[in-house]
């Protein structure tokens, strides 16, 4: 079955730490960008970050540069997000994504993360 499954959202208080996982079957992970999308209440999807296919090129979006933490293992078919110095602004349901900034082939069913003292 071809899916991207999550782990690890969750309420943490600003400026505290959570990592992200994302689960990949079916399809050859590893031919593949990946990249991390978050929308937030009321707004539209946000691009947040993007890894190419063997992890040598990361790219972020500007309000979360030096905070966040994109990776991979393909051994594993795992796609990460490091997230470091959290913000209230950072609350949002987080997605996995099957290509690059704009190109969806494929999309997790989300894991919430709240910010919040």
């Amino acid at each position: 079955q071809v899916q991207l499954v999550e782990s690890g959202g969750g309420l943490v208080q600003p400026g505290g730490s959570l990592r992200l996982s994302c689960a990949a079957s079916g399809f050859f992970f590893s031919g593949y960008t990946m990249s991390w999308v978050r929308q937030a209440p009321g707004k539209g999807p946000e691009w947040v970050s993007e890894i190419t296919n063997k992890g040598g090129i990361t790219s972020y979006e500007d309000s979360v540069k030096g905070r966040f933490t994109i990776s991979r293992d393909n051994a594993k078919n795992t796609l990460y997000l490091q997230m470091n110095s959290l913000k209230p602004e950072d609350t949002a349901l987080y997605h996995c994504v099957r290509g690059g900034r704009g190109v969806t082939t494929l999309q997790s069913q989300g894991t919430q993360v709240t910010v919040s003292s």
